[in-house]
């Protein structure tokens, strides 16, 4: 569900490479294709991903894609803003296209077992272990689709651009007069005539009007079916062939819902995530780390957050974001404790004649 940060917590947090739940990009398209919307037929006939333990042959075999005008390479790590990273190999991007089969091997080995920063990984960025490597089709116009939770509107929303291919806060920021929205009835779903009245708003023109109500309408059904808390279409664009296409996307799921995706969940890569935090969700805590030096240990997230900020208001830096839940066990406040007195940023000092830890504790 979406959270209303204060700013400070916001300002926290956004640097922090980190998702509610379990975020899914490579798959995305899989889910897509199963719902029944255009994910474009040469999108998923992709050779095998290829593995960072082995070295990538200079003239890489494209046995799937045989019939590729042009082919794409897309690092699979769970961040975004991939397209404008930077390697530490050199290589800048995590997206590439060519039209020569014979520097697909080349360029794969520039990303495989490097680290790939982008504004959404940690400083040190995030180690690629898969390329997708893939058919490129044309796209002759990009748009920005989502369905998410907003809690303003207690339920589902879409929202829409025309101005797709890009950072859609980019967008909302520059032209906000081109970010459309349309509340979700959870006892309707999707109507007809928002599905219209979102393609045309998109810009889809004549028949392509239908067919993308049509897609938006199966990506809500898949919105549904997955127990997704976000599903984002960038682009969600029509080819010079006159189809709608969903290119590329993101969906989070809510975690909650792990009892029942259990085949989704199983998808879930945790060498990509922050270990400390990887340990805490063993427990049922909700653990950030961040960069500061002093603690946070509290019950409740909106406390947790105010924490934060007012540690930060008056010159400190919170060294994590951590919520104990409602529930709270004592094996929970044990398991707690060890994760924040082990962070080696966290280190004691002296006041006065007490030795206290830098440690915010909060009920």
């Amino acid at each position: 569900m979406e959270t209303r940060w204060t700013s400070l917590t916001r300002s926290h947090l956004s640097a922090r490479y980190c998702q509610r739940g379990l975020m899914c990009h490579g798959g995305s398209r899989s889910l897509i294709n199963l719902c029944g919307a255009s994910e474009g037929g040469g999108i998923i006939r992709r050779s095998p991903a290829v593995c960072a333990a082995c070295p990538v042959p200079p003239m890489l075999r494209l046995a799937n894609l045989p019939h590729a005008k042009e082919i794409v390479l897309k690092a699979q790590i769970l961040a975004g803003g991939r397209g404008k990273g930077m390697f530490d190999s050199g290589l800048k991007g995590g997206v590439h296209l060519t039209k020569d089969p014979a520097v697909v091997g080349e360029l794969a080995n520039k990303m495989l077992g490097y680290n790939l920063t982008t504004k959404q990984t940690p400083k040190e960025g995030v180690k690629v272990k898969t390329v997708m490597v893939a058919e490129a089709l044309d796209i002759s116009r990009e748009t920005y689709f989502a369905i998410l939770m907003d809690r303003a509107c207690n339920g589902p929303v879409m929202v829409g651009s025309p101005q797709g291919g890009m950072d859609i806060e980019e967008v909302a920021a520059s032209s906000p007069e081109l970010i459309f929205k349309e509340v979700i009835d959870i006892f309707e779903g999707v109507r007809d005539d928002q599905a219209l009245r979102m393609a045309a708003n998109l810009g889809f023109k004549g028949p392509l009007e239908r067919q993308a109500a049509d897609q938006i309408k199966r990506l809500y059904d898949l919105f549904l079916k997955v127990d997704a808390t976000q599903v984002e279409v960038n682009p969600l664009g029509e080819t010079p062939e006159g189809q709608v296409v969903c290119f590329d996307a993101k969906i989070n799921f809510d975690d909650n819902a792990e009892f029942r995706q259990k085949a989704i969940f199983a998808m879930d890569d945790m060498t990509e995530s922050d270990p400390t935090e990887t340990e805490a969700a063993k427990y049922d805590l909700k653990y950030i780390g961040l960069d500061g030096n002093i603690a946070c240990f509290v019950n409740g997230a909106g406390l947790a957050m105010a924490t934060c900020d007012i540690i930060d208001l008056h010159g400190g830096k919170p060294a994590n974001f951590l919520d104990l839940g409602g529930g709270v066990k004592e094996n929970q406040v044990y398991q707690a404790f060890k994760l924040l007195t082990a962070d080696p940023k966290v280190r004691p000092k002296t006041a006065g004649p007490w030795h206290l830890s830098p440690l915010s504790v909060c009920k």
